[in-house]
């Protein structure tokens, strides 16, 4: 049978008989220490979800040890440093010396089964290194990308009270230094559970070190024996937390655990990108987001692949910086994010051609919905036409893939993110749960379980049920507006809830608008999105002032400040509008769909604002927009 053929009769029996298909790729993809009694269980009324009941694996082993009889010698990673002609070739056999040693070094250090271990790194060989050497132990990574504030990385200590931070002196990005030792250092000010912090020499800079919590990582690690012996763990253990935006101020710890996840990943790694052994293959995602988990590390790994780790930016020091490694390292399959796409485009085309893409079998997007135009130039430039174009829909909640245009199967539809993977069965639905006609849009749903899913919001399992199986009940809430045409392909709209995705990244309102209150002077603040060419959604905020403050022509620059500060620079509103008042509702909730429309000049069709409390605010609203009585035109 053809690829699909086998596609639809998998699909099939996926849904109809979840129990026998998944077992089935089970024995494809792990290798257990003791094997399961049940494959999967979910009552999406609890959200209680497991999978592989009575195993036991280790994810670490399945990524290194399982490779080392036959393909000890080969590359692992091929890390590229942020400067041009600084990379470093790492193989199998190194990878798990190197995992082994930190791993008995975390045990000298009190680091046990089940303790939370943070990750603060940037994108070198250590950040893999970390997370497969918590993993191996037992304990619980939390990697916190590298761009967040110190505000925002004690938060996230302190909700997972993590017991160890592993971090660099500094991290090299796009010619630039990121402090990250300085910003642990700040983040821990205020007391947490943190008893160490282990510190990677990644620059020549020294800082400064507690004698009493701070260690180097080479002191530590580097005379550890270079074996150890894996822990069996339960397959519903937990792996990782990872911390996401939501609709609420405090960032959700999104939990994953062993056998589905890891299943889950190396599965969909496989199939969706068509891997074959030869592939160098090169996720440009960050380890801090959940695209560097399962793309950059668990899914390839595990499958034995040779892998880009990459340090520096699309644009640096020109933009002809990703297709010159792609012809250096001869990369077969490229996943990157619009953003980055849109960027390159815009710096032109000689860029592109200027470097041999001939390597290039496969091209793939993810992060945020791709438009046509970025779309088209992807697959005609970037690709010379040849190169299939995998735009991927997912979340750090599903843990994989969920919607692709696979290869063989679907058809190529410039900004459609396709067909669902096996055992995931969406549906379109309205307001009222019902589904709605072919290409109508609504709330995309999930009918069924899969193994990736998460299992719960790390320490608040209440918040896990309200936030994904309310509001339709039986099933999982995305979160993200869709519509599905008659074929059953789906086109991902966005997002339907008040978490926007700026440049691939998941952020709160709720989070930035905190964190504009928490200036001095704002009584009150409500962020918005709108279109951007570059980042696809940037934020527009709206700041009432205090009665005894004006607006001043620095004080945009101080809310921009004090936004990077508490989150990170990425956070940043592109616009701050100050207004007197904020239309409400009689109930008393801001309306941010007429503040979207001003933000956005749709002035002739405001809809209905019958609700308004104060509907003189709008009038108030657009003069203030049209006499340009803003931070960013004042």
């Amino acid at each position: 049978m053809n690829k699909k053929e086998q596609y639809a009769a998998w699909y099939r029996q996926s849904i109809e008989n979840p129990s026998q298909f998944w077992e089935a790729r089970a024995h494809d993809y792990l290798s257990c220490f003791q094997p399961w009694q049940k494959v999967c269980y979910w009552d999406y009324t609890t959200a209680d979800i497991r999978w592989f009941e009575g195993a036991k694996l280790n994810v670490a082993y399945h990524c290194l040890d399982r490779h080392l009889q036959h393909d000890a010698q080969k590359i692992a990673l091929i890390f590229e440093r942020d400067e041009p002609g600084q990379s470093e070739h790492i193989t199998y056999q190194t990878l798990y010396e190197k995992t082994c040693q930190l791993a008995n070094a975390l045990l000298q250090l009190g680091v046990r089964k089940g303790d939370r271990v943070c990750i603060y790194l940037p994108m070198i060989p250590e950040a893999v290194i970390a997370m497969l050497a918590v993993a191996r132990i037992g304990a619980i990574h939390s990697v916190v990308f590298g761009g967040f504030s110190p505000q925002a990385l004690h938060d996230r200590i302190k909700d997972a009270d993590c017991k160890l931070v592993i971090t660099a002196n500094e991290g090299v990005r796009g010619g630039k230094v990121v402090p990250l030792k300085a910003n642990v250092d700040q983040a821990l000010e205020i007391p947490t559970s943190v008893t160490q912090v282990l510190v990677i020499q990644n620059t020549q800079t020294k800082v400064p070190m507690n004698v009493l919590r701070d260690l180097y990582y080479h002191e530590v690690v580097n005379h550890q024996p270079k074996h150890h012996e894996p822990v069996p763990l339960d397959a519903e253990d937990p792996l990782f937390i990872l911390y996401t935006s939501g609709s609420t101020g405090k960032p959700k710890g999104v939990l994953h655990t062993q056998a589905g996840y890891l299943l889950y990943a190396a599965f969909t790694f496989d199939y969706v990108f068509d891997y074959q052994p030869q592939d160098i293959y090169w996720c440009t995602a960050d380890v801090g987001w959940i695209t560097g988990h399962t793309y950059l590390v668990y899914g390839p790994l595990s499958q034995g692949a040779t892998v880009v780790l990459f340090e520096g930016t699309p644009q640096y020091p020109t933009p002809s910086r990703f297709w010159q490694v792609v012809e250096q390292h001869r990369v077969t399959t490229l996943y990157t994010a619009p953003t980055a796409i849109r960027a390159l485009m815009g710096a032109g085309d000689q860029y592109v051609t200027a470097h041999d893409r001939s390597s290039l079998r496969v091209l793939g997007s993810v992060g945020e919905p791709i438009n046509p135009e970025a779309w088209q130039w992807y697959y005609q430039v970037v690709g010379e036409k040849r190169c299939p174009i995998l735009d991927t829909w997912w979340q750090t909640e599903t843990g994989g893939i969920l919607l692709a245009p696979f290869l063989g199967v679907a058809e190529q539809r410039p900004g459609c993110a396709g067909l669902p993977f096996f055992g995931v069965v969406p549906a379109i639905v309205d307001v009222a749960g019902n589904i709605t006609p072919p290409d109508v849009a609504g709330d995309l749903i999930l009918r069924q379980a899969w193994p990736g899913q998460m299992r719960t919001v790390f320490g608040d399992h209440k918040r896990f049920v309200q936030t994904y199986f309310r509001k339709h009940s039986g099933c999982y809430l995305s979160g993200d507006e869709a519509k599905q045409d008659q074929q059953g392909y789906v086109t991902v709209r966005g997002r339907a809830d008040d978490v926007m995705n700026i440049s691939g990244h998941r952020i709160g309102t709720a989070e930035v608008e905190s964190a504009l209150v928490a200036y001095h002077c704002v009584i009150e603040a409500a962020v918005v999105s709108m279109p951007d060419a570059l980042s696809g959604e940037a934020m527009a905020a709206y700041v009432v002032l205090r009665a005894d403050y004006i607006w001043e022509s620095d004080l945009e620059k101080k809310l921009m400040q004090q936004v990077s500060a508490v989150i990170g620079k990425f956070a940043k509103p592109k616009k701050i509008y100050c207004v007197e008042v904020l239309p409400k509702t009689r109930s008393g909730k801001i309306m941010r769909r007429l503040l979207r429309k001003i933000a956005n000049h749709e002035l002739s069709d405001l809809g209905d604002v019958s609700t308004l409390a104060n509907p003189e605010s709008v009038t108030a609203l657009i003069d203030a927009l049209q006499k340009k009585n803003i931070s960013s035109e004042a």
